[in-house]
């Protein structure tokens, strides 16, 4: 298993056509024997991690089975959530578990935030040098 995985940041658009750099990892999400691939935005002001209602759907989650409703804050306090824990593979790290914000709408992206991703791992942003690196928490 590798210390470390550096990735760059990768180029995306605003609503109003602006160019910018994000902080994005493609990752692998697991639910029973279904997993699908994702890019996840790592959101350090993000209090939760959040799945979209479409990335549930197709790892075969039924909305009313999940946990209990999950209240959002900020821009997303709007939206219903339910609960969803799920493995989460990156690169060549071992697959760990995330709990997620499942939410019924479909414009937001794979947040990945304060719980527990950023439990799971350490993160550094480069940006000033286009990268952010992942590292597994060292743990005594």
């Amino acid at each position: 298993m590798p210390d470390a995985l550096r990735l760059p940041y990768a180029p995306a658009r605003t609503a109003g056509g602006e160019a910018l750099l994000r902080p994005q990892i493609p990752l692998t999400l697991t639910l029973s024997a279904r997993s699908i691939r994702a890019v996840g935005l790592v959101d350090s002001g993000a209090d939760v991690n959040v799945l979209p209602y479409q990335a549930g759907v197709q790892l075969g989650a039924t909305w009313s089975e999940q946990l209990p409703a999950v209240t959002l804050s900020g821009n997303l306090a709007d939206l219903d959530a339910r609960g969803i824990v799920l493995d989460a593979a990156i690169g060549e790290f071992a697959p760990v578990r995330l709990v997620f914000a499942w939410t019924r709408a479909q414009q937001v992206p794979l947040l990945l935030g304060q719980v527990n991703f950023f439990a799971e791992f350490d993160v550094c942003f480069h940006r000033s040098q286009g990268f952010l690196e992942l590292r597994p928490p060292s743990r005594p």
